[in-house]
């Protein structure tokens, strides 16, 4: 989101877990954290992601950063010999206005799981995901394509629509 000026909030030890069943509740929980800390005039936004996989139901959903201690080496031994990797990257951004009202914006991008970990850029489960209509993974693809195709990227440019 190019047009805005973002500050970081720095975060001690009371930073909101992220212990909601859901990636926008996680989300809302982190901005009413900021909505503390920030300027009475500033919109504050937090975020959720996470990575669903098809043959896990789901998991690990919105435990995805806290899921394993290696969660790329975990995910893959989960699919070993299993055929259906599909699998969804999701990312929600909760945005409270000055007076607190609430926008809510999604981004998500269909995939499937790779059998091994490829690439150098990105974090995460990067290395493993494979976006639909490519080759690469996208620590493969690297920050240019993700900037422009990933969840996050995705849900800022709903969150710019919600705010049209």
């Amino acid at each position: 989101m190019p047009e805005w000026t973002v500050e970081l909030l720095d975060a001690d030890d009371d930073y909101p877990p992220e212990s909601a069943e859901t990636y926008e509740e996680n989300a809302l929980g982190k901005a009413r954290y900021g909505r503390a800390l920030a300027s009475p005039d500033a919109w504050v936004a937090g975020e959720d992601s996470g990575i669903e996989v098809a043959a896990l139901g789901g998991r690990p959903g919105v435990h995805s950063a806290r899921w394993a201690d290696d969660p790329i080496a975990a995910l893959l031994a989960e699919l070993d010999g299993v055929t259906d990797r599909r699998a969804r990257f999701v990312c929600a951004i909760v945005a409270l206005a000055p007076a607190g009202d609430p926008v809510y914006a999604e981004g998500m991008v269909e995939g499937e799981i790779s059998v091994e970990a490829r690439g150098t850029g990105g974090f995460g489960y990067d290395p493993i995901f494979v976006p639909d209509g490519q080759v690469l993974t996208m620590a493969e693809l690297g920050d240019d394509w993700k900037r422009l195709n990933s969840h996050r990227a995705r849900a800022a440019a709903a969150f710019r629509e919600a705010l049209a």
